[in-house]
């Protein structure tokens, strides 16, 4: 399935750990959002990782399900980012 999943962390070094769990799984395409295609187990093996993470009472992360992609159609106004770009 195709995911995107969105997160709003207020500390920085929660937020580091979970960019670097979410860098594992899927793409990262904006400041605090990735996406990309996952098994179901991967996503919850994913999830499970964020979620030992989180502060529940501060951070949020709202996950998009898309069973069939081809519903999908991205527009990008402006630069497409790819934070991929910055890696060697």
């Amino acid at each position: 399935m195709f995911v995107i999943v969105t997160y709003d962390i207020t500390d920085d070094k929660r937020l580091n750990k979970v960019r670097k769990i979410l860098k594992k799984y899927l793409y990262w395409s904006q400041l605090s959002t990735f996406e990309g295609e996952i098994s179901e187990g991967k996503l919850a093996q994913c999830m499970s990782e964020v979620n030992d993470v989180l502060n529940r009472k501060e951070d949020s992360v709202y996950v998009y399900e898309v069973k069939n992609p081809k519903n999908i159609k991205k527009k990008v106004l402006g630069i497409e980012k790819s934070y991929m770009d910055n890696f060697l």
